[in-house]
């Protein structure tokens, strides 16, 4: 069992240094990511397609808290623009941890997310996880994959 670890961790650590991983980017490089990041979200919540279209790529896979179906980028586009045809508005959001590793042009992000909702006057707030893929194509941010949950 003991050269099964040794074994599984050499190899994790060959596959990191030819991924190119970076334990911190540079202070730009956090913000700008943190920033698409926060736009994606935003993007979502306000039904922004064009910005959605951008940033979430076909392909795109999401598992969302609570659902038990994969979404794609069909799904996730259908998703927002019902939270808007329903009256929803985002009202807050944020989040309060956030650590990311750096792998060359891709990056994951693990965040705790606090969000508030107002559909027709009926306030939810909602906190959780997530952690999400980030690849930059062409010099920009995408986020074609993520994974969420929600705390009791």
């Amino acid at each position: 069992m003991r050269r099964r670890i040794s074994i599984s961790t050499a190899v994790a650590a060959a596959l990191l240094m030819l991924a190119g991983f970076k334990s911190h980017a540079s202070s730009d490089e956090r913000a700008q990511l943190l920033k698409v990041r926060e736009t994606v979200w935003r993007s979502w919540f306000s039904n922004d397609r064009k910005t959605l279209e951008e940033l979430v790529p076909e392909g795109s896979i999401a598992i969302n808290s609570g659902s038990k179906d994969w979404d794609h980028q069909a799904e996730i586009l259908k998703s927002a623009a019902d939270f808007q045809a329903s009256g929803g508005k985002l009202t807050r959001l944020e989040f309060p941890h956030t650590e990311v590793q750096w792998f060359g042009d891709v990056a994951v992000t693990y965040s705790e997310y606090l969000y508030e909702t107002d559909v027709k006057g009926q306030v939810t707030q909602r906190a959780g996880r997530a952690m999400e893929v980030f690849v930059r194509r062409n010099g920009k941010w995408t986020n074609p994959g993520w994974q969420t949950d929600s705390f009791k």
